[in-house]
């Protein structure tokens, strides 16, 4: 036995940083774009913060709606697509076997030694169901309590991205000092955000911090220099 036991460590909570990415991603773009694009056509910082605080309220409603019936679409996908695997072991028992053990001989089995599993899944019903829908269509169980709580972090997420370019349009009443701001403290976000968004996931910090500031960059620069057009 070594001395120092092996312990394997794996992100688990993909789906919570997809949610937090998804509404924080947009929060911090979207609403500083409108803030950028409004400070080249607006006199007041009044108007910004009005305009600005509407669209990530309706941004954060419609973003969490948007991520619930994503969900729930995933839990009736799957609700179908098991129905359907139940009624093809019932009544297409000999295909299914079939099926199994091409999945088994993809990991390398086969003889008696894949007979045996094959059988050994196909002996339990549900256990059959499951093991199909994981391994031949690649689908996973989703959470039932899944779709509420994928709205409220979407949601929440969205909110409290858009105030941070939001915020110096509320501290300050100078519109061109405000702007200042807005862009130092969400380009700061937006390195910060990208570079725990890459830790989590796996992907280069650096890159992802660079990526994620381009975006928004790209984002509000397109929407100042359409609006000084017309402002």
């Amino acid at each position: 036995m070594p001395a120092t036991p092996h312990v394997e460590k794996h992100f688990t909570g993909s789906e919570t940083v997809r949610d937090v990415v998804i509404g924080m991603a947009d929060g911090l773009t979207v609403p500083f774009a409108l803030a950028a694009g409004l400070s080249a056509a607006v006199t007041s910082t009044h108007v910004i913060v009005t305009a600005g605080l509407a669209e990530i309220v309706a941004g954060a409603i419609a973003m969490g709606l948007g991520g619930y019936l994503a969900a729930r679409t995933d839990q009736e996908h799957y609700g179908s697509e098991e129905k359907r695997e139940f009624y093809e072991v019932e009544n297409l028992r000999e295909r299914e076997l079939a099926e199994t053990r091409e999945v088994f001989e993809g990991y390398g089995l086969s003889g008696a030694n894949l007979d045996s599993v094959v059988n050994a899944i196909a002996a339990d019903k549900q256990r059959w169901v499951d093991f199909m829908m994981k391994f031949e269509l690649g689908l996973e169980k989703p959470n039932p309590r899944r779709a509420p709580i994928s709205a409220a972090t979407i949601a929440v997420s969205y909110f409290v991205g858009g105030m941070i370019p939001l915020l110096p349009y509320i501290l300050q009443n100078d519109l061109k000092r405000a702007l200042i701001f807005s862009v130092v403290c969400t380009g700061i976000a937006l390195v910060i955000f990208g570079a725990v968004k890459g830790r989590l996931t796996g992907i280069n910090m650096f890159k992802s911090a660079f990526q994620t500031l381009l975006v928004g960059g790209l984002a509000a620069g397109a929407a100042f220099y359409l609006a000084s057009l017309f402002g």
